[in-house]
């Protein structure tokens, strides 16, 4: 008989590559981890794991039996949720990450619809970018975000949400027409502030910049979203953002929007959640009313 206190620990060697981090994670001893593993091999009569010198790695059958193993423990989760929801409404706490061009648009009317049908749930809205929101899922410190497609890896679970054109972002200085659809390689050389490497956004603006002879003067790194439209603004520089995030530049009158053309470029966006527990009741009532908002955006 194999308990879930040992599925968990296999999935969580198998996700964290590590014993002594798969015992961090589980709030249990290493040796405890690797007696759980090991009751399940002798159980299963097969090596889940090889242990090398970088690490432990899954074995194929440790593979195959992994991605059952997280099946069982989200019906589990599953069930136990349900059970809830039924006996008492709709309550409790949940966690969501969103990208500021998530939060700028969609939040605050999402927000006012769900907490107006749900008052007895709590929400926690973490603002970051990809790398960090990610992790936070992984480490199921958060119970979903929505990112760039391209987040993801072991222990996630992936979905699509939208996909959204990108758009130049400028200041009055540069005299561009707002809505007016531009074509980069005719307007440098250009000042471009572009996210951190570790969001999946950078590389892919930096391969359109190389691919389409965009001439670019200076590129400068921010990840803060309030401080790069505020320099914006105010200045010459200018940056690359969805077309969701824009939404409130629509007049023109601070920020210039033009889609960018010759050729146009989109973003497709994902929700991830962590692979081996499924989403809460409260959690998926909230995604679909943000679902709801992004989609009414994007079609605008």
């Amino acid at each position: 008989m194999v308990t879930l206190r040992q599925i968990r620990s296999v999935v969580a060697v198998v996700e964290e590559g590590s014993f002594t981090r798969a015992a961090a994670r589980e709030n249990a001893t290493q040796s405890g981890v690797s007696q759980h593993v090991a009751a399940v091999e002798a159980v299963l009569g097969v090596t889940l794991f090889d242990r090398t010198s970088e690490g432990v790695v899954p074995t194929q059958a440790g593979r195959r039996y992994y991605a059952h193993a997280i099946d069982v423990l989200r019906h589990v989760d599953m069930a136990a949720g349900e059970a809830r929801a039924a006996a008492g409404g709709v309550s409790g706490t949940l966690r969501a990450g969103l990208m500021p061009a998530f939060t700028r648009a969609a939040l605050a009317p999402a927000l006012d619809r769900f907490l107006t049908e749900y008052p007895q749930v709590q929400v926690q809205v973490i603002e970051g970018y990809s790398g960090t929101l990610t992790e936070m899922v992984r480490a199921e410190t958060l119970d979903f975000a929505l990112v760039p497609a391209g987040a993801g890896g072991v222990g996630l679970t992936v979905t699509h949400l939208a996909r959204d054109r990108e758009m130049l972002v400028s200041g009055p200085v540069l005299g561009l027409a707002p809505g007016k659809p531009v074509r980069l390689a005719e307007l440098g050389p250009l000042k471009i502030v572009v996210p951190a490497a570790t969001n999946v956004r950078r590389a892919k603006l930096e391969e359109y910049f190389e691919t389409h002879g965009v001439q670019v003067a200076r590129l400068m790194e921010m990840d803060a979203m309030l401080g790069t439209l505020g320099l914006v603004a105010r200045s010459d520089w200018v940056t690359v953002l969805p077309g969701l995030i824009c939404v409130g530049d629509a007049d023109g009158v601070r920020r210039r929007v033009s889609p960018l053309a010759d050729p146009a470029l989109h973003s497709e966006f994902v929700v991830i959640e962590p692979a081996r527990r499924p989403l809460s009741p409260q959690a998926r009532l909230f995604l679909d009313a943000l679902r709801g908002e992004v989609m009414a955006l994007v079609a605008d």
